[in-house]
């Protein structure tokens, strides 16, 4: 008889980190079903939809147990990012962003985590090291990302009995499209990456692929004693002093 294979579900899987983390799932012979508004191209099962509509979910859903199976793996890439600071935020872009990075995550669980089988699973919520420390010029997606952080706690509490571990990952400046845009805004776009890299002991950027490892690892059997906790995944930015 073959071995009943794992799905996973993941969303912005057509972003940098997204897209390596359904590569690295896929590897290790575990199905997966991404999401991301621009439709993924890396997931066994690629799905568009746009995760600020609280009925994607669910829709998606119905497909990917048709085609799948029921997961026991979910993964929260998906994010949105917004260049305004504290007294600049506007009320419907902090509302779409906290949906998109917060609520979705939660949704997630909502949606998938009753089917999930009685041996359990793993969910891994990827938030950022601005979520604990800070970020001048983007409150909201700082304030999301911190909000990850407690909402990993909590649901690893909630659904430890279950046996669903709850775990986040916080990567500092990984090489995306997304970071690269935000420097490109910048006066000096070679100064702001050359001050960003400093800001890392190791001084280089991380790639996608070094996050979507750590996300592996969290989702396979030898985490199988972790939950509730953050792992920063930072090239030493969170411990630099200088």
């Amino acid at each position: 008889m073959s071995e009943v294979k794992r799905v996973a579900v993941v969303t912005g899987a057509a972003g940098s980190i997204g897209a390596a983390i359904c590569r690295r799932l896929s590897e290790s012979g575990v199905l997966v079903a991404g999401i991301d508004l621009k439709q993924p191209t890396d997931a066994d099962l690629n799905l568009a939809g746009d995760l600020a509509d609280v009925s994607t979910l669910p829709q998606a859903a119905e497909k990917i147990l048709e085609t799948l199976g029921s997961p026991s793996i979910l993964v929260h890439a998906a994010a949105l990012s917004d260049l305004a600071d504290t007294l600049s935020a506007r009320l419907d872009s902090f509302q779409r962003l906290m949906q998109v990075n917060v609520f979705s995550a939660m949704q997630l669980a909502q949606v998938f985590c009753p089917g999930f089988p009685a041996s359990g699973g793993a969910i891994v919520l990827v938030s950022s090291i601005t979520g604990l420390v800070g970020a001048p010029g983007m409150a909201s997606y700082s304030a999301s990302k911190g909000a990850i952080h407690a909402l990993t706690r909590t649901m690893a509490l909630e659904l430890a009995q279950k046996n669903i571990r709850v775990n986040s990952v916080s990567p500092a400046s990984v090489d995306t499209p997304m970071l690269r845009d935000k420097l490109n805004q910048q006066p000096d776009p070679a100064l702001a990456l050359k001050q960003n890299i400093q800001r890392h002991p190791l001084e280089r950027l991380g790639q996608p692929e070094e996050v979507a490892n750590l996300v592996r690892f969290l989702t396979s059997d030898e985490a199988s004693w972790i939950t509730g906790c953050d792992y920063r995944i930072d090239g030493g930015a969170t411990i630099n002093r200088k």
